[in-house]
């Protein structure tokens, strides 16, 4: 016996543990969401490239577009032309998309459309380390302010980001005159890169241009530099500025080099829009796009992955189980008597028909009227089949005429009994008729009672959209539910109604 509890115990332990790692799988690793409105944030990322056509010329249009193996996954991409040729290629790291047309004139517009999105998105693909660099070779003044500024950044880094972080702050000093002979005329942050680069070359540490798009709803954004180095096992990212280090967590890179964001064959007075607009969507939805959009398996080994029809008969039958619980509870420990454990549950299923309301009383009416025919069988000394099938067929004429007078009386309600369970009540009536037979009136009809609140409980916990959803999406909650209805099986302590029955015995006492 003690072995037989020891198994019971670990069965249950690990019916348990595997629900909830399952269920905290999904929630935490997965992130499907835990409620059905839960939304979250998806971004359009809107570029459009005008010029004006040379006419008589073929026209070439090249512009860089955001990599898709960054922190976000992609949803939509599109090209949007007038008669041109669209390809895309990879260029030194880069996605670059070509538009090209044989004739054109005019003005011209091409649009490039990114829907993304940060939920459900794998782990980004770090970039291959760079190949070792070979210093810029300077002469004249201009090395000698080079090694002017290399040598105080060495005494005062330690390592590659001090160092980094170190030569962005001596090259913003544009009051130093080894800074200024440098820069030249050029102050802008591309001639402030180039320096560093020129300075971070002879110290053969490597250095990238990454421009990037900040994910805010505003128009008419233009891209921001940011600097990037690699100490031998990651990628660095620095404000070339006031070298912060980190890349902000709104950041979208969208490319990296020297090279300008488009080039324009055949036109000019070229001009790039972008504008990003925020909005939300459902999780759900999110997450079963995401699903059809790569290859995850977010959602197709989940009950989402069924057709639509068959997912309709899914989210209906694993409520039953929730059913059966509330009908143990109810028996086991409450001590409301029933006709068994399932009678209660597939009338609360055939609520789902009827409604609440209709279905109470639907089911106390056909009952009743069932009662009554069989007791008036029973005189006639009938076998057990020849008198079910009475019970069906008189049960079959009640439905059909509740439902035709319901017609004539304008009741659409009274329309939907024709999906009652004719069965369940042919079951229920001859089992309530033997009870009475077997244990009176007064014990019958308190079965009857108890059938029917047990059945109405249930459709009320099972109609809950929140469990509904909860179950469905997390059908490993199931094992957990059966974890606790082992547990219940070995409960051999007093119910509910027993305490009051016993009360009188417990005063006297």
């Amino acid at each position: 016996m003690q072995s037989i509890n020891l198994h019971l115990k670990v069965l249950i332990a690990i019916l348990v543990s595997l629900g909830l790692a399952i269920t905290a799988y999904q929630i935490y690793v997965l992130d499907i969401p835990v409620t059905q409105d839960e939304t979250d944030d998806i971004w359009s990322l809107d570029a459009r490239l005008e010029f004006q056509a040379v006419a008589g010329t073929p026209v070439k249009a090249q512009m860089f577009i955001p990599p898709l193996d960054q922190n976000y996954i992609s949803l939509n991409e599109s090209f949007i032309s007038n008669n041109y040729g669209v390809s895309i290629n990879q260029t030194d790291g880069n996605r670059r998309v070509t538009w090209s047309a044989r004739r054109a004139s005019g003005n011209q517009s091409l649009y490039y459309r990114l829907v993304l999105t940060q939920r459900y998105s794998p782990e980004a693909i770090e970039d291959p380390a760079p190949a070792p660099r070979q210093p810029i070779k300077l002469e004249g003044a201009e090395e000698v302010a080079a090694d002017a500024l290399i040598r105080p950044i060495r005494q005062t880094s330690a390592d590659i980001e001090t160092f980094v972080s170190e030569a962005i702050r001596r090259v913003n000093d544009i009051t130093d005159d080894n800074v200024k002979l440098l820069l030249g005329e050029d102050t802008s942050p591309l001639g402030k890169a180039r320096v560093l680069d020129v300075l971070l070359s002879n110290a053969r540490i490597p250095l990238e241009l990454v421009h990037t798009v900040r994910l805010e709803s505003t128009p008419n954004q233009e891209p921001e530099l940011w600097l990037r180095s690699h100490n031998g096992e990651r990628w660095l990212y620095f404000h070339p500025e006031t070298g912060q280090q980190g890349i902000p967590e709104n950041r979208l890179v969208w490319w990296s080099g020297n090279a300008p964001l488009y080039n324009l064959e055949g036109g000019r007075q070229g001009r790039v829009t972008i504008t990003l607009n925020n909005s939300e969507m459902n999780a759900l939805r999110l997450a079963e796009m995401t699903t059809e959009n790569t290859s995850s398996a977010l959602l197709e080994y989940s009950l989402y992955g069924l057709p639509l029809h068959a997912q309709q008969v899914y989210r209906v039958m694993i409520m039953i189980p929730i059913g059966v619980l509330v009908i143990l509870i109810l028996r086991n420990i409450i001590g409301i008597q029933t006709l068994g454990t399932f009678t209660p549950v597939l009338i609360s299923l055939a609520f789902r028909e009827t409604d609440i309301g209709w279905g109470i009383v639907l089911f106390t009416l056909i009952t009743a009227l069932g009662l009554s025919l069989r007791s008036y069988l029973e005189h006639l000394k009938l076998q057990m089949l020849p008198r079910l099938s009475v019970v069906l067929t008189f049960v079959v004429v009640i439905i059909a005429g509740i439902t035709l007078l319901g017609h004539k009386l304008g009741m659409e309600k009274a329309l939907s009994v024709s999906l009652f369970p004719m069965v369940i009540l042919t079951m229920t009536i001859e089992r309530l008729s033997i009870t009475w037979e077997e244990r009176g009136g007064g014990h019958s009809f308190k079965v009857a009672l108890g059938t029917l609140f047990a059945a109405t409980l249930a459709h009320l916990l099972m109609s809950v959209p929140e469990l509904a959803y909860f179950v469905f999406t997390f059908p490993a909650v199931l094992l957990i539910l059966v974890g606790f209805m082992l547990a219940m099986g070995r409960y051999r302590g007093y119910r509910l109604t027993e305490l009051v029955r016993f009360k009188a015995l417990m005063t006297k006492g």
